[in-house]
């Protein structure tokens, strides 16, 4: 694991106005890092992310592992932690049994909870009638859903209401989310397309429509051939090329090559990110 590098990213991505960062997501590897590199992870970070909100993933598949991790991130200065549903046992995963794993790190974590609801990934759906009684505990923030349904994530909004904010993982659907009540969006599109994303953002937050939706215009489709559709490797593979670093993703996730890589130079061309505009990170 390169800390320096992973400074080195966290600098760059600084610079431009995002309200923080997430270690440990999806596109982060959350699931082939060891406990202590996480929390070497969050070491290094604290220093970099001081004024802005540091997030923590710390889904696991035991409730006393992800009351462990949780408190763990907290007590060393995470603002809040990313918890996703645990779903090994994916049968046994009915809305009361959720409520129960939800509420118990809830109880027990230091900062808030956000839930993380990507079914892509994790196949136990968070509906959005379990969402909305989730976030009347006192310590569960929100949600972050990536499940890359729009009116499925309108519905999540009207339930949480007032209690919960829903902040939306799908660089394709920022526009949309922001227009349907997410108070926001945690995206891995945003680590090639920095600026795109806080612009896109803040012309939203300002009514300025016409530049939100151009901006969305662009991010869109290199969410969609990068981030949805090539993955972890895809991400890398891109933040090699945009001059950032990247590498290799851990086993059994394989590096891109051939046609793949075509692919990542195509979508950083049509966002504006080739070599010769050069990276917004």
């Amino acid at each position: 694991m390169d800390v320096s590098a992973f400074r080195a990213n966290l600098t760059a991505w600084l610079s431009h106005p995002i309200a923080g960062i997430v270690i440990a997501g999806s596109t982060g590897e959350a699931p082939l890092l060891s406990r202590d590199e996480l929390f070497a992870l969050v070491d290094a970070a604290l220093p970099l992310t001081e004024g802005r909100r540091l997030i923590v993933g710390t889904g696991a598949e035991a409730t006393r592992e992800a009351i462990a991790l949780s408190r763990a991130a907290g007590e060393r200065g995470a603002d809040a932690v990313l918890v996703r549903s645990p779903c090994y046992y994916q049968p046994a995963m009915s809305p009361a049994v959720l409520r129960d794993h939800f509420h118990a790190v809830a109880d027990a974590s230091p900062v808030p909870v956000i839930l993380y609801h990507i079914p892509k990934f994790v196949p136990v759906r968070l509906d959005p009638e379990l969402a909305g009684r989730l976030v009347e505990h006192a310590n569960i923030a929100g949600i972050k859903d990536s499940s890359g349904d729009l009116p499925g994530l309108g519905a999540v909004v009207e339930a949480c209401g007032s209690n919960g904010s829903v902040l939306v993982g799908s660089g394709a659907l920022l526009y949309a989310a922001l227009e349907a009540g997410a108070t926001g969006g945690v995206l891995g599109v945003g680590l090639l397309a920095t600026r795109s994303a806080t612009r896109l953002y803040d012309a939203w937050r300002a009514g300025d429509m016409a530049t939100a939706g151009a901006l969305q215009e662009r991010i869109g489709p290199l969410h969609k051939a990068v981030v949805v559709g090539l993955g972890v490797p895809g991400v890398k593979a891109s933040l090699d090329a945009l001059g950032l670093a990247g590498g290799a993703p851990r086993p059994p996730l394989q590096p891109l090559a051939g046609d793949r890589l075509a692919v990542v130079e195509a979508a950083l061309e049509a966002a504006g990110l080739g070599a010769s505009s050069g990276a917004e990170a």
